[in-house]
């Protein structure tokens, strides 16, 4: 996780800087030394303070950034999350990069905590997917777990997941996971997408290690979870939200997959002042 962090920062501050802060150089005297807090403008899960130090590093290893909270922390409005002192031009210039990730990580671990409350006392898992910010999953799914969520499978390398098209492709659920079985190794668990009873049923019949109800309304689903029992690990997924969360987590399912804590999560509030 560490070179991906930093290859993340390099690229964004490349993207940011380019050939200079104009602004910072027309207006600020070289060598001028400044203050400045992060302060949060709402209540939130804290994510992300570490890798907001590592932007002002980046930037200039001389910058002292003291952290006030650490990840995970649940902060409110008007809290100071750090103080950072340095040279003020390094401190314009890393302030878009380290607010965006900041913001945007703290955003998916309050997402997330929430999700994670609505199931509490149930014996389902709140979990993400691959909808995340193409060149910031590492940063998406670690915030999922300061907010009590997990993470299921990180890209397509590490997980057999048989969806609808490579059934489709394949002739069907039967000889998709056939197939399967004889091309990956004993390591990898073999996921299958699954619409109604019926698919259920030959998911079942294969050997399928963990089962997907797929868009299944709550009665569906119920009757799966009994039919499955625990021959194979269930996982709800497709239109869950906030307000359907709980009773779906009612069904018996052991997973849930919310594609919403990373794909469209708004991002926490918080600022940068000199002081």
């Amino acid at each position: 996780m560490l070179f991906e962090v930093d290859e993340i920062i390099t690229r964004a501050l490349r993207e940011d800087i380019g050939t200079g802060d104009v602004t910072t150089r027309a207006t600020v005297p070289p060598g001028r030394q400044a203050r400045a807090q992060l302060v949060a403008k709402d209540d939130f899960v804290l994510c992300g303070i570490e890798v907001a130090r590592q932007v002002f590093s980046r930037l200039d290893p001389d910058i002292c950034f003291e952290a006030l909270k650490s990840d995970g922390s649940r902060v409110g409005r008007g809290e100071v999350l750090a103080w950072l002192k340095g040279d003020a031009a390094q401190l314009l210039q890393g302030e878009r990069v380290a607010l965006n990730l900041l913001q945007r990580m703290s955003g998916i671990a309050t997402t997330t905590a929430a999700y994670v409350a609505a199931v509490a006392g149930s014996n389902a898992t709140i979990v993400d997917t691959r909808k995340t910010m193409p060149g910031l999953r590492v940063l998406d799914k670690y915030a999922v777990r300061i907010g009590g969520g997990q993470n299921h499978r990180t890209s397509l390398y590490d997980g057999v997941l048989i969806k609808e098209n490579h059934i489709a492709a394949a002739g069907g659920i039967v000889p998709a996971v056939q197939r399967a079985r004889t091309q990956v190794p004993h390591t990898l668990k073999i996921e299958v997408e699954t619409r109604d009873l019926d698919e259920v049923r030959q998911a079942l019949e294969v050997g399928a290690d963990i089962i997907m109800l797929d868009n299944m309304n709550l009665e569906q689903m119920g009757e799966a979870v009994t039919l499955i029992g625990d021959r194979a690990l269930t996982e709800a997924s497709g239109g869950v939200n906030l307000d359907r969360v709980a009773a779906i987590a009612a069904t018996g399912v052991r997973l849930i997959s919310v594609g919403a804590l990373t794909h469209s999560v708004r991002a926490a509030d918080i600022s940068l002042l000199f002081t």
